[in-house]
């Protein structure tokens, strides 16, 4: 058996086994809350204006806040997890933007590093290894063989997530959209084996499994998928009909409901797509380097996408991989971990199929279609327009850094991922004068259906060490005791935030409150300190560390004047992911990256200073 599978899967212990005994998301300390709130605001205000928001802070605390509180306490009282159905409406549902190229992640395939360069003609028979292999995947989930993970503590964290990455649909609504979860279990019954495949405008649906319930080989899906693309080729595109996902939700609700009144057939086809384990698309696209493969997976061309799904593996005609998901049902860690489990597996091939080469006689996909109207076909037009005016101002790059990595870093204890936010925040005050509001990811999946609390990265640690980093007459050693000063902040704020102990979702909790029991909004939400320090959906760095392995993705900013960051890091290489918008007249990824070049360099100097640094 391949030596990945026996790494991650495991015959003594189930996927899920240890969802029960996961403790329920514990209701914060609301004074811990908002000091830690208010230290968050320091470095984004003049003292005058500190001074106002702590006096609305404590007048917030000594009443509404306080009463509020109570009502979240007995909330906790009565559910594993408060915040779970808050945070997917708000963070996601309710959202009436479009979800493309906004809010969707994406990534790429990082196969392209080793055994599957670009190539044109290699398209079908890769993409069939790849699909295969996260397949498998599917497949260990189906089981229940994937091994269930703990942190580095050896807590067990909640795979909740790992039951909603496969086979889930977001349906659109005229005020908040659904999550329709259709994957179970062999212990729970039967689950939908097929495939969408999108090809020049068409849909298609392909059989995964055969009737002993094993995948079919990769040279079977292979023939299946070459079936569809020939058939593609030599007829007329089709209507693509999944660009209406790219409709801002409201208008996307409305031609759904418009295609279910149109003909009773958009009903079943409309649940086929829905069901479907996952969606390849055979792109035409021949991205040129890693900068494009990321552009085209979040912004490219729509022609073969259904961006409500919750996976969607992007197949280039030259031979690279990208992909584009729905973030409501999983963060991105879950397809990091898939991604990752592929790329092991095409390295154990060296690219190459060595399982069962025969093709048996099997059902040939179904292209599917839907009954359309002169609204519908205006609609898609509409989207399309939509959706290429937004994607047109992206802009994505990557920074290759090769100088050091984690083994460097480690080398001085140091925390890798607190280096590079470090890093991040010096570059930012570089470019602006000023320290930026940043949100950082923080898993929370040590309790049950947790999913994430805000790293607020700015400290005041870092912007004084930020401005030793500029002023000339400081000296290296105090710059270092600076840099390390900012670097013990972070791994507090870090270990805190994954307890639950940042300040983001508890205020979401209080203002949710407040809005469901018609109160009127508490100051502490009106104040402009509290857009000024990222909340509500305002900060200037949106950054995740996605880990030590070869997986990438990333999204786009959540704001014009923003930048959205992702990175990992390996043994000898921090890789870095950043967007930005083109119509902003302020920020430029490609810059970024540049200067995080030039800082990563700067830290190294500092750094190698001594040969020992005290452990963080």
């Amino acid at each position: 058996m391949s030596a990945t599978i026996l790494q991650i899967t495991s015959t003594e212990e189930k996927t899920f086994q240890n969802q029960d005994a996961l403790p329920p998301l514990p209701c914060p300390d609301l004074s811990k809350t908002l000091q830690k709130y208010l230290d968050s605001v320091r470095p984004h205000v003049s003292d005058e204006e500190y001074q106002q928001t702590t006096e609305i802070v404590q007048e917030f605390a000594s009443n509404a806040g306080a009463r509020l509180h109570r009502l979240l306490e007995e909330k906790a009282k009565n559910e594993n997890n408060w915040l779970e159905k808050w945070w997917e409406d708000l963070a996601y549902l309710e959202t009436r933007s479009p979800c493309a190229p906004m809010i969707n992640t994406g990534g790429e395939g990082p196969y392209y590093r080793h055994y599957w360069p670009a190539k044109v003609g290699t398209q079908i028979e890769r993409c069939a290894m790849c699909l295969y292999y996260t397949l498998e995947f599917w497949q260990f989930l189906r089981r229940e063989t994937l091994r269930s993970q703990t942190n580095r503590n050896g807590q067990s964290l909640c795979m909740n997530q790992y039951h909603t990455i496969f086979t889930t649909c977001r349906i659109p609504g005229t005020k908040k959209d659904h999550l329709l979860y259709y994957f179970k279990t062999e212990s729970e019954g039967e689950t939908p084996r097929h495939i969408l495949v999108l090809c020049h405008g068409r849909m298609f649906t392909m059989g995964i499994t055969d009737d002993t319930d094993e995948l079919i080989t990769a040279p079977e899906m292979q023939k299946q998928l070459q079936i569809i693309y020939d058939k593609c080729i030599k007829e007329a595109v089709g209507p693509s009909v999944g660009i209406l996902t790219a409709h801002d939700r409201t208008s996307w609700a409305k031609y759904y409901k418009e295609l279910l009144a149109i003909h009773p057939g958009n009903f079943q086809t409309l649940e086929l797509i829905q069901k479907s384990v996952m969606t390849v698309s055979l792109d035409e696209d021949c991205p040129q380097d890693t900068s494009e493969l990321f552009q085209k997976a979040i912004a490219g061309d729509p022609t073969n996408r259904w961006f409500d799904k919750s996976i969607n593996l992007i197949s280039f005609k030259n031979g690279l991989f990208g992909s584009n998901l729905d973030h409501s049902p999983s963060d991105g860690m879950t397809t990091v971990h898939m991604t990752y489990y592929v790329d092991c597996r095409v390295k154990e091939s060296k690219g190459k199929w060595t399982g069962n080469m025969t093709v048996r006689d099997l059902e040939p996909p179904k292209e599917i279609t839907l009954h359309l109207n002169e609204s519908i076909y205006q609609g898609i037009e509409d989207a399309r327009k939509i959706y290429l005016n937004t994607a047109k101002t992206v802009k994505c790059n990557i920074l290759w850094y090769d100088k050091y990595g984690r083994t460097f870093l480690r080398s001085f204890n140091l925390h890798p991922d607190t280096h590079v936010q470090l890093a991040l925040q010096y570059v930012y005050y570089r470019l602006n004068g000023k320290p930026a509001p940043t949100y950082e990811t923080a898993t929370i999946r040590v309790f049950w259906h947790g999913r994430t609390e805000t790293i607020r990265s700015c400290s005041m640690e870092a912007v004084k060490w930020c401005q030793a980093m500029l002023d000339p007459k400081v000296s290296k050693a105090e710059k270092l005791n600076l840099m390390l000063a900012a670097a013990q902040k972070h791994n507090t704020l870090r270990s805190e935030a994954q307890n639950l102990e940042g300040c983001d979702r508890h205020l979401l909790a209080l203002y949710v409150l407040a809005r469901d029991n018609g109160e009127d909004i508490p100051a502490i939400f009106t104040d402009p300190a509290f857009i000024k320090s990222g909340g509500g959906g305002n900060f200037y760095l949106s950054t995740s560390f996605l880990g030590y392995t070869t997986a990438q993705g990333g999204t786009l900013p959540m704001v014009k004047d923003g930048y959205g960051i992702f990175y990992h890091i390996e043994e000898g290489l921090i890789y870095v992911f950043a967007s930005s918008f083109k119509d902003s007249d302020s920020t430029d990824c490609e810059k970024f990256n540049s200067l995080l070049t030039e800082v990563f360099n700067e830290m190294k100097d500092l750094l190698e200073i001594h040969t020992k640094v005290a452990h963080l």
